[in-house]
């Protein structure tokens, strides 16, 4: 998942290159996010004729899946701080509008957008109330916002396993950055969040998916090349990584190779108060 922490916003944003953002695309969308997406767009409810926009849009997943149920019927936009993902964007649906800006200072008038969506990506703003304030500015005065997290470490089993198998061969960062994921995993603290940005809360929703790769190692190189990790491993220590993951997660990986990994997310759509 390390390819949404590249979504983060302000200071601490990094940009992927136009490779990187095509990689994140063709491997962690279909994986990952798209499953997820359609969740997202579910729990909004989304409708035709409805304005609808996606913060932090990375490559656009969830911009098209709402763009799809919509059926030309009203207007999607997109918004994320990365050139390279919009890029990607861009090209898979040119008849979308993208902006590049910042989740907490978005370039859209008061009460612009009936539905603002939020991918996996709350848990990576500096802060994290301002964007939230900003999504609800936006909103119109009975639209929705939904934010979409992952559940807990302790929730996941295969990413819990994974964690300890990092934190073994490359220390704490790695369970520091790894546990950067399902840091809002408590249904309190996103409730706690709307709270402070005047947002109720008014569904939240536990779901069960699936992470899949080709095999075990497209899942490691998947989560540490695409991390700073990267940079503390030598290869001795990479293909100790590599071979202490296959075994912990062995109960996951199919008889062909292939990995299915569990992973427990949160919906929760709130609206202005």
């Amino acid at each position: 998942m390390n390819g949404k922490k590249a979504m983060s916003e302000g200071t601490q944003t990094f940009q992927l290159s136009d490779s990187a953002a095509e990689t994140y695309e063709g491997i962690f969308v279909p994986a990952l996010f798209a499953e997820w997406a359609a969740r997202l767009v579910d729990v909004a409810g989304i409708s035709a004729g409805q304005r609808v926009l996606d913060v932090a849009c990375g490559t656009g997943i969830v911009a098209r899946t709402a763009a799809d149920r919509l059926g030309g019927r009203g207007q999607v936009v997109g918004v994320d701080c990365n050139e390279g993902m919009l890029a990607v964007a861009r090209r898979l649906r040119p008849e979308l509008e993208w902006h590049r800006g910042d989740a907490a200072d978005l370039p859209f008038p008061p009460g612009s957008f009936e539905a603002v969506l939020c991918q996996a990506a709350l848990m990576y703003f500096p802060d994290r109330v301002a964007s939230l304030q900003e999504m609800r500015r936006v909103a119109s005065g009975d639209g929705t916002i939904v934010v979409q997290v992952w559940g807990a470490l302790d929730a996941q089993p295969a990413y819990r396993r994974f964690a300890d198998v990092a934190g073994r061969h490359i220390g704490d960062r790695a369970i520091e950055l790894i546990s950067a994921y399902f840091s809002l995993g408590d249904h309190d603290l996103v409730a706690d969040l709307m709270r402070r940005a005047d947002l109720a809360v008014t569904v939240a929703r536990t779901e069960l998916g699936a992470v899949r790769f080709g095999s075990i190692e497209q899942f490691v190189h998947g989560e540490i090349d695409g991390s700073p990790l990267a940079e503390d491993l030598d290869a001795d220590t990479y293909a100790r990584l590599m071979r202490d993951s296959r075994e912990e997660l062995a109960e996951f990986i199919a008889p062909d190779g292939t990995t299915r990994l569990p992973i427990e997310g949160h919906n929760v759509a709130a609206r202005p108060t």
